[in-house]
Formats: C-alpha cells, structure tokens, sequence
C-alpha cells in the first residue's frame, strides 16, 4: 500500500514555488501572506528532506540551482493538477438549480450580459432569474440568491457589498463629440437633462458637486425606470445621470460617453443576499465566487472612467 513517505507538506512546496517564480523569499511572503522567516524556513525544511540545494542565496538576490530548475517544474505540474481537479470536483458539487432574485435594470444592463460565462463554467447548474422591483422573500419564495441594491441593513439574511455606485453625467456618441475637449459642467444648462425618478440622486446634487448650485429650476423629461431613460439617451441630445453598474458596458462600447470628471458617490449600492447559512452551500459558493470576480473585473475599467482613458 502506497502511503507518499516522500512527499513534502503542501505549505513547503507553495512556498518554495512561489519563491522560485519570484526569484524572492520578500515577494513569496507578500504572496503567501506570510512571513519572509516562514518561506525561509519551510524552505531550509524542504531542502533538509530531499537532501538537496535548491537554491543559490546570494547577498541581494536569489538563483535557483539546477536541482532546484528541474524541481520547479515537476513542482508546478503538480500543483496545476491538483488545483484543476479540485476545481473540477467543486464544479460537479455546484448542481441543480440556482433562482435568482435581481432588479430588472441590474438584471438587463449587467447581469444578462454575463451570466452565459457562469453557465459555461458550470454546465451542471440551471439558472433561473426573476426581474421584479420588490425585494425577495426568502421565507415564501423560492429563491437562493437576490442581489439587492439599498444599504445593506437587511435583518436575518447573509449580506455582503457587491458595487460601489458613483453617479455622472452620461451623453451618447454624437452629443459627446459635439462638447469639444474638456467642456465646462455650466455647458448642461443649455442641453436637455433626464430625470430617473428611481434614483435618490439628482441634477440638483451633482450640479452642487459640480459648483454650480445657483440655476434656474431643472426641467426634462423624468422617467420612472432605469432603463427607460437609457433607452431615451442613446437618440437623445441631452444628458442623464448613469450610475456606475448600469453604464459601465454602454462605456466601454462607446455608445454612452461620461465628458466630465465629476461625480457623486451614492449612498445606495449592490448587495450580495441570501438565507443566513446558505453561502457555504456548493452551487451558492461557486455562483458568489463567480459574481464577485466578474465584479472586481467590472469597476477596474469603472476606476478609469474619470481619467479620461476609456474616451480615447
């Protein structure tokens, strides 16, 4: 019966991988969220085992042997294996059915537009979404997942911060163009401004932001849903206030453009929800994994939007 006498702890392995890619015991520390004296000393262990050097320690700078050549690259065989299956078997676990409970412009502008890659991902899982405006109630629906936008202070479920919303004048291609370079914020007071009337921000306020609190009164066309009033500006020769979530692709395809480099932060935001306890579950886990890193991916082209470098 094979029992692996040989094979050295996985902590000693990781570290001495991450140490040999960096060519560094400072950045494997970094890495591995240790200490530089822990990945020294699982290293000296992992060389005491096998008897060997593996690398060559200089004053300011680290070289691997050529043991240590070869033993990397059976080391990150290994563990790119053993990383795969697990993934592998977590993905078999994450089956059935997965209901989720989203606002409809959340579920139109930025969930629709994603959700094909976690199905791809995890074939074995069926998804349902319903779009309603009400919250969901987890007690007498069947739902395993909302993703709510408010403030978070929900009782009883599991709650965590998807987005951050920043809240900014959005305008199409050809009002955009029509602006000229660095357009100054009193230029909106001759254009047609759109109303959400679903948002807790208003002109009002980001006028304020922008230092421009003395004006006539507002007037436009008000809208009482998100994605209404999106519809509108696409044909429109004015503007309305995005919020980040909900521009963020129309951005990044240049069909809204945002000209200035002023906005509000809302104190409204995306929350990840469900039954306290049930984050842990398989299919659950693996769709909150999968959200949260879409969602990072997402706002770092939303942190470019006020340099200017998405415009060009």
């Amino acid at each position: 019966m094979r029992k692996y006498n040989n094979i050295p702890p996985l902590r000693a392995l990781k570290a001495f991988e991450s140490s040999a890619r960096n060519l560094s015991f400072t950045k494997a520390a970094e890495e591995l969220f240790v200490t530089q004296a822990a990945i020294s000393h699982q290293i000296k262990s992992l060389e005491d085992m096998i008897g060997v050097k593996l690398f060559k320690r200089y004053n300011r700078s680290l070289q691997l042997t050529t043991e240590g050549q070869v033993y990397l690259l059976s080391i990150m065989e290994a563990l790119e294996k053993l990383e795969k299956s697990t993934q592998q078997l977590a993905n078999r676990n994450a089956k059935g059915m997965l209901n989720l409970s989203l606002l409809p412009s959340f579920a139109t502008k930025w969930m629709a537009k994603r959700i094909w890659k976690f199905q791809d991902k995890f074939p074995d899982t069926e998804v349902s979404i319903s779009a309603f405006e009400w919250l969901a109630d987890f007690k007498k629906e069947d739902i395993d997942v909302a993703i709510r936008w408010g403030k978070g202070d929900w009782d009883d479920v599991y709650c965590e911060l998807l987005f951050e919303e920043r809240v900014f004048p959005i305008c199409n291609r050809k009002v955009y163009k029509a602006l000229g370079k660095n357009p100054s914020p009193e230029v909106l007071l001759d254009y047609k401004l759109h109303h959400d009337d679903f948002s807790p921000e208003d002109w009002d306020m980001w006028f304020t932001e922008a230092g421009l609190s003395q004006h006539d009164p507002i007037k436009g066309t008000r809208y009482s849903h998100t994605v209404m009033m999106l519809e509108a500006i696409e044909n429109s020769e004015g503007f309305a206030l995005g919020r980040t979530t909900l521009v963020i692709d129309d951005l990044k395809r240049k069909l809204f453009f945002a000209p200035f480099n002023i906005s509000i932060k809302s104190d409204y935001a995306y929350y990840f929800v469900c039954p306290k306890g049930n984050e842990t579950l398989p299919k659950i886990a693996a769709f909150k994994k999968w959200l949260f890193d879409e969602a990072e991916a997402s706002m770092q082209y939303a942190e470019e939007i006020f340099s200017g470098s998405h415009q060009k």
